[in-house]
């Protein structure tokens, strides 16, 4: 990409929860036209998603919370049903943080999680890379009520659904996080959970 990059300028317009850039630049198209561009880019760090599944039950663990840009989107109540899923912490693993993440947000102490997707949701305008597992876990794993971390200021619904009513969800749009969608799709097309 450096022959077709030049005069990469990075302006900080917000930097609260996330840090939001103007980033300007020349960018040479295929006729060899140089233009020059501006983008905004939301940099919020990277982040994790896990989908844990019980093939006996054939049950899946979906969290419900309130999402403030899905309410500023769509006013309705901003609501949304999601795999468990948290930000990374500076330099941590992506294995690392799912772990710790599915014992604070949903209750469930996993010893590992399987990487089976890498996926940016919206990169025309978000840094956000998504590292997503999936692990199977039964009652034994439960050692709390999970919930999330009332020091992050989390209020989550831990949901454990028949596989097929997740997938129902998902196409009567009960499901529409990207992250979750995905997962569910995957232990469809890879057969987690036998019919």
């Amino acid at each position: 990409m450096e022959d077709k990059l030049r005069n990469i300028q990075k302006n900080i317009l917000a930097n609260e929860w996330a840090t939001l850039y103007r980033v300007d630049y020349d960018y040479k198209f295929e006729n060899g036209d140089w233009r020059t561009l501006s983008r905004e880019s939301y940099d919020r760090g990277n982040g994790t998603g896990i989908l844990l599944y019980n093939k006996s039950k054939k049950t899946v663990i979906l969290t419900k919370q309130f999402r403030m840009p899905a309410y500023v989107n769509t006013p309705a109540d901003g609501m949304s049903i999601e795999v468990c899923a948290g930000a990374l912490d500076k330099d941590e693993a992506p294995e690392v943080c799912i772990i710790r993440e599915a014992e604070e947000e949903v209750g469930y102490k996993i010893e590992s999680a399987k990487k089976v997707l890498e996926c940016y949701t919206s990169p025309g305008a978000v840094t956000e890379k998504m590292f997503l597992f999936i692990a199977e876990y039964d009652d034994s794993m439960k050692i709390n009520d999970g919930g999330g971390l009332e020091i992050e200021n989390e209020e989550i619904e831990v949901l454990e659904l028949p596989f097929d009513k997740a997938m129902e969800m998902m196409h009567n749009f009960e499901i529409i996080d990207a992250k979750t969608i995905m997962l569910l799709q995957y232990a469809e097309i890879n057969k987690l959970i036998p019919a």
